[in-house]
């Protein structure tokens, strides 16, 4: 495997990072509490990823099992546990543990534990996820045929 084209093709460099102080408010807050932070998203990476820090609280909470045609997912523990499908079984996780789910792959995750747990996400490349996340808590006002163009939009096909 080799590097991809280059995308920067400058002498000397560009000052373009950016900094997100660990402080900073989540954007979004859902009515259970659980927060999601987004780091780096599609638009800010150029499409080539996305990254969102999910803190969720000690009640149980989570998707059922899906899958994404478009997209990788992965899963980085930070604190606590959260249960993790593989397709196959439930991974109970712990601080430090990395799954990694290729386009195509049935995954799922819960917090069961008891506990507040927080995780990165990182999806690759960088789909517009933040609609999907902004859009959940309103899938109950939903009719059956809003909400599956809603999963079709965002590439989610539940099993």
């Amino acid at each position: 495997m080799s590097y991809p084209p280059a995308v920067y093709s400058g002498e000397t460099g560009e000052l373009n990072a950016t900094y997100r102080p660990a402080g900073t408010e989540p954007e979004l807050t859902y009515a259970n509490g659980n927060t999601v932070r987004y780091l780096a998203t599609g638009a800010s990476t150029r499409g080539q990823f996305g990254l969102y820090r999910w803190v969720v609280g000690p009640q149980p909470s989570g998707p059922d099992p899906h899958f994404h045609r478009s997209i990788s997912e992965s899963f980085y523990i930070l604190r606590g546990s959260v249960r993790i499908y593989d397709g196959k079984r439930w991974i109970d996780t712990e601080p430090g543990d990395f799954v990694h789910v290729p386009e195509g792959g049935i995954h799922a995750f819960r917090n069961e534990s008891g506990a507040p747990a927080e995780m990165l996400l990182h999806f690759a490349p960088g789909a517009p996820r933040e609609g999907y996340f902004e859009g959940l808590p309103d899938l109950s006002k939903m009719t059956e045929d809003e909400r599956a163009a809603f999963m079709l939009e965002h590439d989610t096909f539940w099993i």
